[in-house]
């Protein structure tokens, strides 16, 4: 037997408009656990979505169903706004397979590199109050960090563009603890630069943890403490906190990898406070959805701010990177603007993605690594083609 949890949701939550219709549907599971990732069946009662949304909510659903019974990955929980209006949320397969804990919204997952994204709202806020300088350089708030040939901005941090190398070997997976931000640049701190900055875009997770080092400095507090004050707390993401090991944290995930025959197994133990600002945040879909609504708003951050986040940043040569400051840039072939973040991380695949013209945000989180994702962006095109219409009529 198979047995997710379903939920639908429209909730009123900061920035988004009210009206809240909760429904709930259980199915309960069977004691036998599985052999093979568990895939959903239809559930016992749906509530409708929004009248205009009623149609591609099913659609929706059904593709998630599909996709999730073909590739068998444990579990997905997947959230859609459309104008700050929580239209569709829902979780499918399990958080947990040994003990069959099927997955719901309230689930915490690894969000990977959407980290970053967060830790971009916290530099752009500093910006705002005039304590952090963004074409400084790094050593102007991270004084104990090795000069280089060149020197490296903020700004060329935020944007992949500082020569900063990414992962080497295996070094997502470390076990080690580390007790501050600035601790962990000793991975790579006395490494040279790939290339002078401003040359060439090179992604890298090490130089978004230099840059939280950089927030810790120019806000003059631990950069967990600056993230929970000026961007979970006013945002009200109470389900965001940072990936510790060792406490409890209810309501987390299983992780989950496949081994070299291609099955479920459970994932390596990794301690990931050497990048919080790379790739080290738990959160859920709800929370995720709220960060990305802020953005299409004054209410959390400044026009100018928004600008700075979403503007690709160039080569020196001038060559666009699709990137602007912890945001990736992208077009539809009809030309729409697609501003997102995915995350790899173990035992996890995310994406946020949000089309500012109709105000469509999708996030979709898999606990398993390197899980096709490509579900996540057919919800986003189906959603993003009603909102259109919708608008239309």
């Amino acid at each position: 037997m198979r047995s997710p949890v379903r939920w639908m949701i429209t909730m009123s939550a900061p920035g988004m408009k009210q009206g809240r219709h909760v429904a709930l549907a259980v199915v309960l599971a069977c004691l036998c656990a599985p052999s093979t990732p568990a895939q959903p069946t239809a559930p016992a009662a749906v509530a409708p979505a929004p009248l205009h949304y009623a149609e591609v909510v099913e659609e929706a659903r059904a593709r998630v169903r599909a996709d999730i019974a073909e590739r068998g990955y444990p579990g997905i929980a997947i959230a859609v706004s459309v104008d700050g209006e929580t239209v569709w949320s829902e979780g499918f397969g399990y958080a947990d397979l040994e003990h069959r804990v099927p997955m719901s919204p309230a689930v915490k997952f690894r969000v990977g590199s959407i980290s970053k994204s967060m830790t971009a709202a916290a530099v752009a806020s500093l910006v705002e109050k005039g304590r952090l300088d963004l074409d400084a350089p790094v050593q102007t708030y991270v004084p104990s960090f090795p000069e280089k040939a060149h020197p490296v901005t903020t700004r060329q941090l935020g944007g992949h563009l500082g020569g900063i190398r990414h992962y080497r070997g295996n070094e997502n997976f470390i076990r080690d603890p580390y007790a501050t931000v600035v601790d962990a640049l000793s991975i790579f701190a006395d490494d040279p630069l790939l290339h002078e900055p401003g040359t060439a875009f090179s992604y890298t997770s090490h130089g978004f943890n230099l840059l939280s080092a950089a927030v810790e400095g120019a806000a003059g507090q631990p950069f967990l403490d600056y993230m929970r004050d000026a961007v979970f707390r006013p945002l009200g993401m109470r389900d965001t906190v940072a990936d510790f090991v060792t406490p409890i944290i209810r309501g987390r995930t299983r992780y989950y990898v496949r081994d070299d025959e291609g099955r479920v197994v459970n994932a390596p133990f990794v301690n990931n406070s050497y990048k919080w600002a790379g790739g080290g945040f738990l959160s859920t879909t709800e929370d995720v959805l709220r960060f990305a609504n802020a953005h299409l708003d004054d209410g959390f951050l400044s026009k100018s701010s928004r600008e700075l986040l979403f503007t690709e940043q160039k080569t020196r040569d001038g060559e666009g990177v699709s990137y602007g400051l912890g945001w990736f840039i992208r077009t539809r072939d009809d030309g729409r603007r697609l501003l997102s973040h995915s995350g790899g991380s173990v035992g996890g695949t995310s994406l946020m993605v949000m089309e500012p013209e109709t105000r469509v945000v999708v996030v979709g989180l898999i606990n398993l690594t390197g899980a096709d994702n490509g579900v996540v962006r057919e919800v986003l095109d189906l959603f993003i083609d009603a909102a259109a219409a919708s608008t239309a009529h």
